[in-house]
């Protein structure tokens, strides 16, 4: 197994320190925030570990202060219902004796129902689009410095835009932004960790989806974004190791926030999750002229 992949599995891993409370670590980074996704996966592994028989179906967070990537990050959850067909769970992380983020999560008994999705955007295959090993050797010179260093970073998911001359300064066709994605090593069989591995990966790219009307990019130097509350709905069973389709779009952008909403697919088509996120994206202030 790839090492990325195995840091994802071990910040997964949370350790129990009590009924109801939770301990994760973050992986050592030059970042000087912990990344939202990860605090949206730790969070939903502990809430997981709470609950029997019933598989999450919603989450819905929100991000209260920057996480502090050098200590532990703790996990309580409150038992709030275990119905016979819903259960309900709240978790709160905490680091230096304050609530960082806070997140409520449902569990459901899967049932038979009506069905129906919406389709999947036509796109290019992922194999049709490069790899990061072809982003590295022939892309990568040719990307300005921000979005050059986010694809020299080693992560555990491999990233395939359908778009990426976006980042080139090229402008995509249409407001809609869609990206593959996959872990870059297989996982467990545990539908669970899949269902996490997602809520990791959902952070990803969703808010810079508020840029896209604008010909802008998270990337750029003198723009300032944050998360500030997230939502994923899991429709039906997938594998976060095969490829999967986020596509995003963004109905909204005022006031300093932009709001990105995405739908993941998997490669044959069916609708497994929906996402959507508020975010704070404003233009840095200029620094005074000396004296």
């Amino acid at each position: 197994m790839s090492s990325p992949v195995a840091d994802l599995l071990s910040i997964l891993d949370l350790e129990q320190l009590e009924l109801n409370l939770f301990r994760g670590t973050s992986p050592p980074s030059g970042m000087q925030r912990v990344f939202g996704g990860q605090v949206v996966g730790q969070a939903l592994v502990a809430a997981t570990r709470t609950v029997e028989g019933v598989v999450p179906h919603s989450l819905h967070a929100y991000f209260l202060l920057g996480g502090d990537p050098k200590v532990p990050i703790i996990y309580d959850v409150d038992r709030i219902r275990d119905g016979k067909s819903f259960s309900t769970r709240r978790v709160v992380a905490i680091q230096h004796g304050r609530a960082i983020f806070s997140m409520s999560v449902s569990f459901h008994n899967d049932e038979p129902s009506l069905d129906h999705q919406m389709k999947m955007p036509d796109v290019p295959h992922p194999d049709q689009l490069p790899s990061d090993a072809d982003i590295r050797q022939a892309i990568l010179p040719q990307l300005p410095e921000a979005v050059r260093r986010y694809y020299e970073r080693v992560r555990p998911i491999e990233l395939r835009p359908v778009d990426f001359d976006r980042y080139r300064g090229k402008r995509p066709e249409g407001d809609r932004f869609s990206i593959w994605l996959r872990t870059t090593a297989p996982l467990p069989d545990d539908p669970a960790i899949h269902r996490c591995a997602l809520a990791y990966a959902s952070d990803m790219n969703i808010l810079d989806t508020a840029l896209v009307p604008h010909q802008r990019s998270v990337f750029d130097r003198d723009i300032m974004g944050a998360s500030l509350d997230h939502a994923l709905w899991f429709h039906r069973p997938f594998r976060a190791d095969q490829w999967l389709l986020y596509t995003l779009d963004s109905p909204n952008m005022h006031g300093a926030r932009g709001f990105g909403r995405g739908l993941v697919f998997t490669a044959d088509g069916t609708l497994v999750a929906s996402a959507a996120q508020e975010g704070m994206l404003r233009p840095r202030r200029s620094e005074p002229a000396p004296g």
